[in-house]
């Protein structure tokens, strides 16, 4: 079974490190230096470096976009149905790079990484970010490789983030921008979610005010809360009624608080799963950088017409019917300040009961769509 998946993958990959010197102004207005950003290209760069195309990544993801390492068969790239040979992202035809973000814990620096100015790892100390500092930091990369402009920036859910914050601060480096369950904002509900989330790493004990690494400890339990509640919007109603329904590990109710139902267990392996391997301080980052990403109030003062009248790019806009964390009117909201401006947009609106979680699942329509667009794009490449 491995072996068939390894076969339909990329390929063999290796990821390599940059370091940064120069001082990197954030939003807050602080700033970070003597960063590191960890990346992953696959394909070829064309002579004139014009068939580059950036992915951003989600919360949970990192720069291992697609293929797998030799030492680690296991680790396959997150969106390794989307990009390779003879798919939708094409890497016969195109550049594609994977950065992993600032803050991050898959390499680049964040909280976990030593602070060049205590000796001691970053912890409580590690500025707050935003969507806009990531992406001036995915600019340091496109410059380290001299790539002027990208022939498309595509992201899903918080990747999507990035994208249109790309195609505002810089709206002349992109010909191409796909938008994937994404918003220009989030609800009001959204960042409730992600404060009751937070809530659950602030207070466990072992969180030790974000300082947690001195006591060679980590806030499991809030950690697996969180990754609990967000799980849940991830996921549809659908999917969770297909999938689990009320389905019970044993024949008949055990009369415990231990895992009966099956969505229960499921629910409770995703969150240890995901304790082992994430870390809680970048978990509170992120979803601090979700909630501040508003771009109608960044440059439009509130009004969202305004706030996209200076793109430049061509648009793809893709939402799913049953993504209820980032629901399709997210998208329409964004195609509609699109069209107000007389900009180049498409739509789809996928039919699916995978819920948010689609962008990263196979889908015959979904993928035929943005194979369409992207080999039109690559015949625009030069």
């Amino acid at each position: 079974m491995q072996e068939n998946i390894l076969s339909l993958s990329y390929g063999k990959v290796t990821s390599q490190t940059l370091l940064f010197s120069e001082k990197l102004l954030l939003q807050s207005g602080k700033y970070i230096e003597n960063y590191e950003l960890v990346i992953e290209t696959y394909g070829k760069l064309n002579y004139n470096k014009t068939n580059a195309i950036l992915i951003c990544h989600a919360l949970n993801a990192s720069h291992h976009v697609a293929g797998f390492y030799t030492d680690d068969l296991k680790n396959i790239g997150w969106w390794d149905n989307m990009v390779g040979p003879n798919k939708p992202i094409d890497t016969n035809k195109f550049f594609v790079i994977g950065i992993n973000n600032l803050g991050s814990c898959f390499g680049s620096t964040g909280p976990k990484s030593i602070n060049s100015l205590s000796g001691k790892e970053y912890g409580a100390n590690f500025p707050f970010l935003t969507v806009e500092d990531w992406v001036n930091a995915q600019k340091k990369v496109l410059d380290y490789l001299q790539i002027e402009k990208l022939a498309a920036i595509i992201g899903g859910s918080l990747g999507g983030m990035q994208a249109l914050s790309w195609s505002l601060q810089y709206p002349d480096k992109l010909d191409n921008c796909i938008i994937i369950a994404s918003t220009s904002k989030l609800s009001a509900q959204n960042i409730a979610f992600n404060e009751v989330a937070r809530q659950a790493i602030l207070t466990d004990p072992k969180y030790h005010l974000g300082n947690y690494y001195e006591y060679n400890t980590i806030p499991e339990h809030g950690l697996k809360l969180a990754r609990m509640l967000g799980h849940i919007t991830y996921l549809s109603n659908e999917d969770m009624a297909s999938k689990f329904g009320r389905e019970l590990k044993f024949d008949q109710y055990q009369y415990s608080f231990e895992a009966e139902f099956e969505i229960e267990s499921y629910l409770r392996h995703q969150a240890k799963k995901f304790s082992q391997y994430f870390d809680a301080n970048t978990y509170l980052l992120i979803t601090k950088a979700l909630d501040y990403f508003d771009p109608a109030k960044k440059y439009g003062q509130g009004d969202l017409n305004q706030g996209l009248a200076g793109v430049m790019c061509k648009f793809l806009i893709i939402s799913f019917t049953t993504d209820w964390r980032f629901p399709s009117s997210c998208s329409i909201e964004i195609v509609k300040s699109l069209i107000h401006n007389k900009k180049s947009v498409s739509y789809a609106n996928i039919n699916t009961p995978h819920g948010h979680d689609a962008f990263l699942l196979e889908n015959i329509h979904y993928h035929k769509i943005m194979a369409n667009y992207i080999n039109h794009i690559f015949k625009e490449v030069k």
